[in-house]
């Protein structure tokens, strides 16, 4: 007989050979289970230690900060305007006949409207009867004060030759004095004689000189009252040839707000003019940069095209209408062709530019931080203060209280409710 192997083998029990393995694979899903949960336990102790409220990140906008220069600038919609567009208003009131319709081309001092008025008309001619009559009075004055003049002077000549009589007597009467021919009396009457003339020569020339000067004076009175009529004749007849409408400039009809051959009440408005050779852009700005604003500061303005154009500020309108401030750009150099009223154009007015600066993203957290800040760390947001400084419409600069590469929370924050650390997830 061939002998076998059996008596080599040795029989081992299959139960106490898996025994160890079976065990492993029963333990190993709860170990893990358990891991997991201590790791998750381990992370909402660290959350809630480190945040007293969570929120979702969905909620809030977290922009970096970074170092570079900050342009400040205003970015707005503006609306093409004629700088010079008046309106034409009734001086008196009257009948309107009006010679052109709205739309029209005209030229400096064309026809536009005539307003009759026979109130004014009837004024003027009034004014010029009392202006005819006081020029016929100073006509007059000027005419007796020739008249007073040459009595004067008559008077005046008559004395002085009676004075020259009386001196020649005088010396005939001395003559004959000192020959013994002519009695001392009859001298001394000769002498008498001489001063009476002297006196009534001195009289008579001051007499025609106060009467030269009165009848000047009352000339002067007559020819000012003329003058002052012819004021009020010239200020009437300013106010007739106003009744004719003319335009101002070479421009084109706009509005009419008077209806043909109706009855105006004095200032009514007629009509608008506009001058299409001069345009100006209209913009809004928000009061918290009309401040920067500055007549003469450089902007650019962009048409439909995208073609930009030079500009300046031109006005600044002093008063705040719904947190808004109207401001005016002209073109610094020729305005482009084919510009209409109303147009729509874009603006861009630059302020200033700082080089060289910590900025982040503008956001809501600049009007409602009052200098605080939630920076990030890590997903926790963490309130820290800060100083800002100038902002422009698409960033704001930090002076003090972040570094370049931290994380602001710029919009959301209010949910926050002033909490010193909040969780982000």
């Amino acid at each position: 007989m061939i002998r076998d192997t059996s008596a080599q083998d040795q029989i081992v029990s299959s139960a106490s050979a898996s025994a160890p393995k079976a065990a492993w694979h029963r333990y190993r899903w709860p170990a893990l289970a358990g891991i997991a949960l201590l790791a998750g336990i381990g992370w909402a102790v660290h959350a809630w230690s480190n945040a007293s409220r969570s929120f979702d990140s969905s909620r809030v906008r977290v922009a970096e900060v970074q170092r570079g220069d900050l342009v400040r600038d205003i970015a707005a919609d503006g609306r093409v305007i004629a700088a010079n567009s008046p309106v034409l208003y009734a001086i008196s009131a009257g009948t309107v006949d009006l010679k052109v319709v709205a739309g029209d081309v005209v030229k400096k001092g064309q026809e536009l409207a005539i307003i009759d008025s026979p109130e004014l008309r009837s004024k003027l001619a009034q004014e010029e009867a009392t202006l005819a009559g006081l020029e016929a009075e100073a006509s007059r004055a000027n005419l007796d004060a020739t008249l007073a003049r040459a009595k004067s002077r008559k008077e005046t000549d008559q004395a002085s030759i009676e004075r020259q009589a009386a001196d020649r007597d005088l010396q005939r009467y001395q003559r004959g004095f000192d020959g013994g021919a002519v009695p001392q009396i009859d001298l001394a009457k000769a002498q008498d004689t001489l001063k009476k003339a002297d006196i009534s020569l001195a009289n008579a020339t001051t007499d025609a000189r106060l009467q030269s000067q009165g009848a000047d004076l009352d000339a002067r009175n007559k020819r000012l009252l003329a003058d002052r009529q012819k004021a009020v004749v010239a200020e009437v007849q300013r106010q007739v040839d106003a009744l004719t409408l003319r335009a101002p400039f070479d421009g084109q009809v706009g509005q009419v707000q008077a209806v043909q051959s109706t009855n105006l009440a004095a200032n009514a408005p007629v009509l608008g003019v506009v001058d299409l050779s001069k345009f100006e852009v209209e913009i809004k700005v928000p009061e918290s940069f009309a401040r920067d604003l500055a007549i003469g500061m450089p902007a650019q303005l962009t048409g439909g095209n995208g073609q930009p154009f030079p500009g300046e500020i031109s006005a600044v309108s002093p008063e705040v209408v719904n947190g808004e401030v109207n401001a005016r750009v002209r073109f610094a150099a020729a305005q482009p062709e084919g510009l209409r009223q109303s147009q729509r154009m874009s603006v861009r007015v630059l302020l200033d530019t700082r080089r060289n600066v910590m900025k982040v993203e503008r956001g809501p957290f600049v009007e409602q931080g009052n200098g605080v800040a939630y920076v990030m760390d890590g997903r926790t947001a963490v309130r820290r203060p800060i100083e800002l400084g100038v902002s422009s419409l698409g960033e704001v600069e930090i002076k003090s209280g972040v570094q370049p590469g931290d994380r602001i929370v710029v919009s959301g924050s209010d949910l926050f409710k002033d909490a010193e650390r909040v969780s982000v997830n």
